[in-house]
């Protein structure tokens, strides 16, 4: 028992209470009173929490002698009232500059509050404001919070998480064993349901699930949810008898299930993706972050799936198309003897589709483009985004099969046919050397185009035979595979709230509390499927046949600082590894029991699942003796069971969530540590919480300090100032070899069935051939995609989060020992492993036939200049098209520090 357990078992008898600043009596908790004066400590460079524990004890037995545990009395304290006696215990014990700093730590708290009633336009603070920052809040208030018509916010986050955990509880009450029948066979008066979508604002408010109203979209729900599964013959009563239940209490105990998703949001364990947390419970509906379309070589059906994007857009999601199956420039077109425009002239279409309509009312649709290497316009789509303000809503990707790839690396034979896809006639030869130097050459002057690569996204693929084919597009970040008219939903676990303290006051990970929220988290995204409002009625079919959800998480970065692991170590990639065949095991468990219980997705019996397929690369091609958990035994309950969602797991852009949730984007590492903000009263810094944490605790905390950081690209590396254990643990993503940055992308990848959002940055001296040996390794790890960000490569200057004193940097990027070792031992492709081996300068562990070789950034674009004429362009700053701040580029996606504002919808 701890020293702060036993004083609360001793004291909290005593004085069981405490008064708020708003008039609410609430538990007294005595471990807030030392964490406060701990914070003091810190603050004056004396970081004993023994002393600070010892403290409390001192407050607590002193408010015990002013009489505040005679409750019979009404002697309950105020906060004000603790704080006065914390104040004059700290002189008394001679701590004046701990007194100061309490005293500064109370001003700027009531500074704060003063600032969120602001914000929320409240003259009151619930108990969620309060635990939410005021950058959150910024956020929440300027994109999340429902609006009135003269765009007045008319509620706070506590109201707004209320509203999304009582219709994601919807599904749970509906499969009440009263209500639901998993077998079917029962009809209901459908006509009798639907009446009562006109009388949706008669019932607003009128019903509640425990003591949650229902407001009327909420209503609205019910009622397609009803009909969805009346329609199935698995409702056992009339819609009547349901609304008499609900109105009579009899399923007032789903009050539960409303708060258990409500306290995952809160607590920010877990956020669903944007459109879910803007339109849960809304008037709009909508909760998928993610399409997918087709664009047939028909011109009816290339019209149809514009007015099918332009719908999306409205309702506040991004389209992914595949524009391969139209036909070149150039060739003929029978029915007026014209001749094609190609697939870049229709993605002009969406492209303008998308500037007229803004997402639901709230933000710029965004797109992704992909064209497939053997399209005889693929030259011309490669270099399509190096012309500044061409395709500004389109992120690019080529898409890459096995036939390419075998190109690349036959050692006597790289010419590779392009075919006209009317036709399937080959048009013309290429040399696919000089086709993957084009596309690293572009995405080394201009970030794009990705690179997607459809031989691993389908090699296991256990849907290929129900659906008709392979997967050949996916989501605007590229992160989420769909077929067409598909859509998925995404949501985000916060690692870094997951760890639980020492007695040596270190951090350990809690995996019990992590498996919880797997499992709650699953039900939840699969809930949202059922109370989803599809934009168009096919995505409605297709969405439930397979019933995809995309579990993932953000915070690694945090949560590595506060265990002390290094990203880019072996017991980093080790410790990865694990929470990421953690989250797919447990989310698949979960989704077993849930098709016992509520049925497979519609389409299992049709999948290779059946055979024992699970889309989970890690299973396959690591060894059984390194898996932590048992597979085999998953499988047989899978193909016994069934499972209820084709796919569980994916790692999305948490750009604007991460902000919300206060901790690090998804799987990447921090951009930056420290970095200055100048503004017209003077400048300041934005200091990673942990990291602040640490240099105060290490006596290291000052402006000089926190200056040279921000002018060495945020870096702690190579500061002779800092501790090199601090240096080596708190690293940033310019501190990380674009090598480990694949090595990280693959060890979640292994366990991840969709795909991953990161960047692979790279500082501005590479050249274009590590971006192509970038593209070589990532498909060797059997990466889905990949997306590299070279320094420079979108504006003029190296990050935008430098000082304004910034020199080169002092410190020298190289790969890990794992990486190198991982290379050497398991790269056997020889042509890739020579690329590789050319840039990394290892020639002690080539092999001899091998010459190390480096080709330069200008003998790089003289070769590409000769396979299509590209003029070199200097790109202006990319700013927020909101606060017009700078952009940094993360996940993928350009994502604005200040305001939250991220190109990418799911984040």
């Amino acid at each position: 028992m701890t020293r702060s357990t036993e004083i609360n078992n001793s004291k909290e008898n005593l004085i069981m209470y405490i008064k708020k600043r708003d008039g609410r009596v609430v538990n007294f908790v005595y471990t807030k009173i030392s964490n406060a004066i701990y914070k003091a400590l810190v603050a004056t460079g004396k970081p004993d929490y023994v002393l600070a524990e010892r403290l409390s004890e001192r407050v607590v037995k002193k408010m015990i002698q002013q009489g505040y545990h005679s409750i019979e009395k009404n002697e309950i304290p105020s906060v004000e009232d603790v704080q006065d006696i914390v104040e004059s215990i700290l002189i008394e014990e001679s701590l004046s500059e701990t007194a100061k700093a309490y005293i500064l730590y109370r001003h700027e708290r009531r500074k704060v509050r003063d600032e969120k009633m602001r914000i929320l336009n409240k003259k009151e603070l619930d108990e969620v404001d309060k635990v939410f920052d005021v950058n959150s809040l910024r956020i929440l208030a300027s994109r999340y919070l429902t609006r009135d018509d003269n765009n007045e916010i008319i509620e706070g986050p506590k109201q707004m998480f209320e509203r999304v955990a009582i219709l994601v509880a919807i599904p749970d009450l509906m499969q009440d064993s009263r209500l639901f029948s998993l077998s079917g066979g029962y009809i209901q008066n459908i006509e009798e349901a639907e009446k009562y979508y006109n009388k949706i604002d008669d019932f607003d408010g009128k019903l509640k699930i425990g003591s949650y109203y229902l407001n009327k979209y909420h209503f609205e729900s019910l009622i397609r949810h009803y009909i969805s599964l009346s329609n199935s013959g698995q409702m056992r009563l009339s819609f009547r008898d349901l609304l008499r239940l609900i109105a009579e209490g009899k399923l007032a105990t789903y009050e539960e299930n409303i708060k258990e998703y409500y306290d995952l949001m809160v607590s920010r364990d877990f956020l669903p993706n944007t459109p879910t947390l803007m339109n849960a419970g809304a008037g709009l509906g909508q909760l998928s972050a993610c399409f997918v379309l087709d664009m047939p070589d028909d011109m009816y059906k290339i019209m149809q799936s514009s007015t099918d994007a332009a719908m999306i857009f409205k309702s506040g999601g991004g389209v992914g198309i595949n524009y391969s199956d139209l036909r070149p420039e150039g060739d003929i077109v029978a029915s007026t003897s014209g001749v094609a425009s190609g697939p870049t002239s229709f993605m002009r279409i969406i492209d303008t589709i998308t500037d007229v309509v803004k997402q639901g009312g709230k933000r710029r649709g965004a797109n992704m483009g992909i064209l497939e290497t053997w399209h005889p316009d693929i030259e011309k789509f490669i270099i399509a985004k190096t012309k500044p303000g061409v395709f500004e809503n389109f992120n690019v990707s080529v898409g890459v099969w096995e036939d390419f790839w075998q190109s690349l690396v036959n050692k006597d034979n790289h010419k590779y046919i392009l075919h006209n896809p009317r036709t399937k006639e080959p048009i013309k030869q290429i040399d696919s050397h000089q086709l993957l130097d084009l596309i690293a050459f572009s995405a080394w002057k201009s970030a794009e185009p990705g690179v997607i690569f459809f031989d691993n996204i389908n090699k296991y693929n256990p849907c290929m035979n129900a659906k008709g084919g392979p997967l050949r597009a996916t989501n605007p970040c590229g992160e989420q595979s769909l077929y067409s008219y598909e859509s998925c939903n995404l949501g985000s676990i916060n690692l870094a709230n997951f760890v639980k303290r020492k007695a040596d006051g270190l951090y350990e990970f809690d995996w019990q509390r992590y498996e919880q929220t797997i499992r709650l988290s699953t039900k939840f995204l699969d809930n949202v499927i059922d109370m989803n409002k599809y934009p168009v009625e096919e995505i409605d079919i297709n969405t439930k046949l397979t019933r995809r959800i995309g579990l993932g998480i953000m915070g690694i970065a945090d949560l590595l600082f506060l265990i002390r692991i290094p990203y880019n170590s072996r017991d980093g990639y080790e410790f990865m590894n694990k929470l990421a065949e953690a989250l797919s095991y447990y989310s698949m468990e979960e989704s077993v029991a849930i098709a016992k219980s509520r049925g497979s997705f519609p389409l299992f019996k049709e999948t290779e699942y059946m055979a024992g397929k699970i889309p989970i690369a890690g299973y396959y091609d690591l060894p059984k003796e390194t898996h932590s958990y048992d597979w085999d035994s998953l499988i047989e309950k899978i193909k016994i069971q069934g499972i209820r969602n084709s796919w569980t797991s994916t790692i999305a852009p948490t750009g604007t969530l991460s902000m919300i949730a206060d901790t690090s984007n998804g799987v990447e590492p921090i951009f930056a540590l420290v970095f200055e903000k100048r503004v017209t009263v003077g400048r300041f810094f934005y200091t990673d919480k942990i990291f602040e944490n640490i240099l105060k605790e290490n006596g290291l905390y000052n402006d000089e300090i926190l200056t040279k950081i921000a002018n060495n690209y945020g870096s702690a590396c190579g500061l002779n100032e800092i501790p090199e254990w601090i240096q080596k643990t708190f690293v940033t993503a310019i501190d990380i070899h674009w090598t480990d940055h694949l090595m990280a992308q693959a060890i979640w990848q292994k366990w991840i069935s969709n795909a991953i959002a990161k960047t692979i940055n790279m500082p501005g001296d590479v050249t274009a051939e590590d971006v192509k040996c970038a593209y070589l390794l990532s498909h060797d790890l059997g990466l889905k995609g990949v997306t590299v960000y070279r320094d420079g490569s979108r504006n003029q200057q190296v990050l935008h989060i430098t000082g304004n004193n910034t020199k080169e940097k002092g410190f020298t990027v190289t790969p890990s020992k794992y990486a190198i070792n991982y290379i050497r031992t398991n790269i056997v492709e020889p042509y890739v492993k020579e690329q590789i081996w050319k840039i990394l300068r290892e020639p002690e562990i080539l092999n001899e036939e091998i010459k190390p070789q480096k080709i330069s950034n200008t003998e790089q674009i003289e070769i590409t200049k000769k396979m299509v004429q590209v003029s070199p362009i200097e790109y202006e700053y990319e700013v927020c098209p909101t606060c017009q701040a700078k952009l940094i580029i993360t996940e993928g996606c350009n994502m604005c520090i200040e305001c939250g504002f991220s190109s990418c919808i799911s984040g």
